[in-house]
């Protein structure tokens, strides 16, 4: 059975870690903004298995001209339950709660390697690559949603 719900920062470590900061210290899976109000973090359970999660915070980026933005961060799905359609899951998830909070926008720096699912699922990109020192070449990504306005 798949469920999803809200869980702590510390419990997306679980995933956060294996996923996005293989052979870096668990500190390194704390992300500034993790324990703010106004962040909330998504599990998705397989039979009662943590196997995805998502963390939404609302936070604007400089290069977008709206209100009320929100960006994905620790997107995260176990690599044996990849491609088995439980990121979009979480993604869908993740655009519902926003939509309820009236957010504008999505944002998010996407993995190259990840840039093919989110385009997928109606993300586009932004600008240009950019590199994080120590995880790789990043894309900036988002999609509007209903109570964009420009």
């Amino acid at each position: 059975m798949i469920k999803i719900q809200n869980i702590t920062s510390i419990e997306a470590f679980a995933v956060r870690h294996p996923v996005l900061r293989s052979g870096k210290p668990i500190e390194s899976c704390q992300f500034d903004g993790d324990t703010l109000s106004s962040t909330v973090h998504f599990g998705l359970f397989l039979d009662e298995k943590l196997i995805g999660v998502v963390s939404v915070f609302r936070n604007n980026n400089g290069n977008f001209n709206y209100e009320n933005q929100f960006q994905i961060r620790g997107m995260a799905v176990l690599p044996e339950f990849q491609k088995k359609g439980f990121g979009e899951l979480l993604i869908k998830q993740s655009e519902e709660y926003v939509s309820n909070k009236k957010g504008t926008i999505i944002w998010f720096n996407a993995r190259e390697n990840a840039v093919g699912f989110y385009k997928k699922i109606g993300y586009e990109i932004i600008g240009t690559p950019f590199s994080i020192a120590d995880i790789g070449i990043h894309y900036i990504m988002k999609k509007k949603l209903r109570y964009a306005h420009e």
